[in-house]
């Protein structure tokens, strides 16, 4: 019988070579490259002969279909990144950076849930159950009826999880901490973490228990091990923060059950997370009206209108190359943005340092911010300070035309409600040329980024810009 061959498999990207090497080929990671041997199982079922396949009843696309149940958490803004509730059955894979609050998020929730008379079982695979419970302790969760365990093997989890009464929710924390004697590979490793997987899905899947999985990120931002994790679970959120901010936005990436791209927005505070209900007040709080290279931009994070600072500084440079720093945008697009004012708004920024920032640490990654960065520009380099009480957005293309966003309404109905009177943005097909009220708001139409760049110019010589004297 022929020795079974070992691959390597990159721990980064899950790519396999046939040998080792330095750089993994298809992500180009250095030193990522460990060598596992092939599952036994695989070869003992080539070695017996796969079984015949049964038929199966196959349907059509009509027919009742009904809603998933669903099982809500008592958490609000936990509730609307699902989709409206855990799904039964389901299977939820949380991403975050170390210390982030992915475990302060799951044990509050977990609570929620025990409180209520749900059976709730939380595993740790890199605490033990007395650091957990101190956890709990200084959140005041120390009368929940959670059940914790400190656990790694697979096998015991499921054993243990399927002796009981069905668990509601069951939170793995983390999955690159489990191992399965189904691979003889390191726990961590891809393939332990693709089986471990595998077996914690079809435990829900059977059980019609709620599982959800804690994942390691990293340093780009992805969740560690092999891609195909985040295709086999049926939901995937990102929980995102900087530690200088007290606030933690958990996105929702993927979602079988409901939309994508919905955000809950936390505040960390000495007793856990607290849920923030208007997000676009606490990202504008403390916002300085009157210095220039500050514009707000009126976005869309999923189904929900959010108001964010976008703040830019454009000084002059004594390098030869002028140095361009961004966080919370896109890189790339702010080179673009600078390509297009200076070629079709004469707007010189060649020898100028830029530094772009959205204030709060929210990332942003609609292309709707263009016209709010170019505002900004534009007002830092000139000095002229925006109207206070004025929302931009718009996408700008090459041509320096700027292109209906989105979504119009929901954006200008948040900022009424926040107290702006005037947004600058693009005409929609059917608001025309005239602008006037729209959604509690007067708009500013514009169509190319010259007309932006014209009435900015206008407010820095002192003067009113032309176009919002007349929507006012």
């Amino acid at each position: 019988m022929a020795k079974p061959r070992t691959s390597f498999i990159c721990q980064n990207c899950g790519a396999v070579a046939s040998r080792w090497q330095g750089k993994c080929e298809a992500c180009n990671e250095w030193n990522t490259l460990v060598e596992e041997a092939p599952s036994a199982g695989i070869g003992a079922l080539a070695a017996r002969g796969a079984r015949k396949g049964r038929v199966f009843a196959l349907e059509g696309l009509t027919g009742e279909s009904k809603p998933a149940p669903r099982l809500l958490s008592g958490m609000a803004e936990l509730d609307r990144v699902t989709g409206g509730g855990f799904v039964p059955g389901s299977v939820l894979l949380i991403g975050g950076e170390p210390g982030i609050g992915k475990s302060t998020l799951l044990i509050q929730a977990c609570a929620a849930l025990a409180r209520r008379g749900e059976r709730v079982v939380y595993i740790s695979g890199e605490e033990a159950a007395a650091q957990v419970r101190l956890r709990a302790e200084r959140l005041g969760l120390c009368d929940a009826p959670v059940e914790l365990a400190a656990e790694t093997s697979v096998e015991d989890i499921i054993a243990t999880l399927s002796a009981g009464r069905r668990p509601a929710l069951v939170v793995i924390d983390s999955i690159q901490t489990m191992w399965t004697e189904t691979a003889e590979a390191t726990p961590g490793t891809v393939t332990q973490v693709r089986c471990a997987a595998q077996a914690l899905i079809r435990y829900a899947k059977l059980s019609g228990a709620c599982v959800i999985l804690v994942g390691h990120v990293t340093k780009d931002g992805q969740i560690a091990g092999p891609r195909v994790v985040e295709h086999m679970v049926d939901a995937v959120a990102s929980f995102e923060g900087d530690g200088a901010h007290h606030f933690r936005i958990l996105r929702n990436v993927k979602n079988r059950f409901g939309p994508t791209d919905e955000i809950g927005v936390f505040e960390m505070t000495g007793a856990g997370l607290s849920e923030v209900a208007n997000p676009s007040a606490l990202f504008l709080a403390g916002r300085d009206g009157s210095a220039p290279g500050a514009a707000v931009f009126a976005g869309m994070e999923g189904t929900r209108p959010v108001l964010v600072e976008i703040q830019a500084l454009v000084a002059p440079s004594a390098l030869g190359t002028p140095r361009r720093a961004v966080v919370g945008w896109d890189p790339n697009r702010l080179s673009m943005l600078v390509a297009v004012l200076e070629t079709h708004g004469r707007v010189r920024l060649g020898q100028h340092d830029i530094y772009l920032n959205v204030a709060g640490g929210v990332k942003i990654s609609e292309p709707a911010a263009d016209l709010a960065a170019a505002a900004a520009l534009v007002s830092s380099l000139t000095g002229a300070v925006l109207p206070h009480d004025t929302v931009f957005f718009g996408e700008v293309g090459l041509s320096g035309a700027i292109r209906p966003a989105p979504h119009a309404n929901p954006r200008l109905k948040e900022a009424a409600k926040l107290g702006f009177a005037r947004a600058a943005a693009p005409p929609g097909p059917q608001e025309g040329e005239a602008g006037g009220k729209i959604a509690g708001i007067a708009q500013r139409p514009v169509r190319h980024i010259g007309e932006v760049i014209a009435d900015i110019a206008a407010l820095g010589r002192g003067g009113v810009a032309p176009r919002a004297r007349a929507a006012s």
